[in-house]
């Protein structure tokens, strides 16, 4: 098993948005950068286990854990017109994006703040990918060492 964190605008799809799905159950689509996709399409695996991270907004921090319940396959997303992901250079025979379906496990109440992880980043998290200066990617993996230190917080 593997951990992730996967980050998300809770205006565009946050804990809520999952938590009312059916099943609470989802597409992960719309990622539009190649390392993010390279571990979407290759590393993601059925059961792994992410942090959803609520991103871009008044207090940035670890709402939930979700788990990954379809690993990655073609995001359709990519190859429809009227998505706000539509792609002109992707095509069903060699897919350019993937998605991944993800399920709510859990959520953090209170959600586990960035302030609240960075007063850790000299210690357990020193190496934790999101607390790296100019990290933006929205998918990052997480030790087991970081996984475990983050849910003792809560």
């Amino acid at each position: 098993m593997k951990y992730w964190l996967m980050k998300s605008e809770p205006d565009v799809f946050g804990i809520d948005d999952l938590e009312a799905a059916p099943r609470s159950t989802t597409a992960w689509d719309g990622v539009r950068n190649y390392q993010a996709r390279n571990m979407l399409r290759d590393e993601f695996q059925r059961g792994d286990l992410a942090f959803l991270y609520h991103s871009s907004c008044k207090e940035p921090g670890i709402a939930g854990v979700i788990e990954v319940v379809r690993p990655g396959y073609p995001d359709p997303s990519a190859l429809d017109r009227k998505s706000p992901y539509f792609d002109p250079q992707s095509d069903k025979q060699s897919p350019r994006w993937y998605s991944v379906d993800v399920k709510l496990d859990r959520r953090i109440d209170p959600p586990i703040t960035l302030k609240e992880l960075r007063e850790h980043q000299r210690g357990a998290l020193k190496d934790m990918l999101l607390l790296r200066r100019g990290n933006r990617l929205s998918v990052t993996p997480v030790t087991a060492k970081e996984w475990n230190f983050i849910l003792g917080m809560r």
